[in-house]
């Protein structure tokens, strides 16, 4: 009897474990990146298309904005990760003065919605991405203060996620892609080669 209970309780473990991975599109270290996490991205997305005239853009669809929006919330924890290491803040007030300065600069709030959506932000997001933009400005900051040229920061910041990807394994669900460990992305699965890490299943 105890012995069916072993099994029993070993199978409902596995089962449970398979239900937390499934339920996950992407992990950064202990940090769960949830599969409605994402959908919610992808559904405000599509909606947002709907209230703008997007006849002119070119607009991922299907895997290829799946993809998108886990890669752009792996890359949003990664360098928020980076910034507690280094303990970099942003603050409310710096997001509020960042997303003035950009609404202003794509015509106002009337133009704001298409300019989402043409650089395939949700709306709802706007404010994950302006911290990470403003994450990403403090690092060069730093980076351009301790002596590194103006025309290697940007290599710079992305070996900054690379390491810290490195530091806290990422895995990414294989229905969006896979992680690629060199240059800290999600590709497509029959993109994968050597340099790419392997994917939670």
């Amino acid at each position: 009897m105890k012995k069916v209970i072993s099994i029993a309780a070993i199978s409902v473990a596995l089962l449970l474990t398979g239900c937390s991975q499934v339920s996950s599109a992407a992990s950064v270290g202990s940090v769960k990146i949830t599969q409605s996490t994402v959908q919610a991205s992808i559904d405000a997305i599509m909606a947002d298309r709907g209230k703008v005239d997007t006849s002119q853009m070119q607009l991922e669809v299907g895997e290829g904005l799946n993809r998108s929006q886990v890669r752009f919330h792996v890359l949003s924890e990664l360098l928020n990760e980076v910034a507690a290491k280094l303990k970099i803040s942003v603050s409310k007030a710096e997001i509020d003065t960042r997303r003035a300065s950009i609404t202003e600069q794509v015509g106002g709030p009337t133009g704001l919605p298409t300019a989402l959506v043409g650089a395939g932000i949700a709306a709802v997001d706007f404010d994950l991405y302006l911290q990470s933009i403003i994450i990403s400005d403090k690092l060069g900051q730093g980076l351009a203060a301790s002596g590194v040229q103006a025309d290697q920061i940007g290599t710079a910041i992305q070996q900054l996620v690379i390491d810290m990807a490195n530091e806290n394994k990422v895995t990414i669900n294989p229905r969006y892609g896979v992680w690629d460990a060199v240059n800290a992305d999600v590709i497509p699965v029959d993109s994968a080669g050597s340099a790419v890490a392997p994917s939670s299943k």
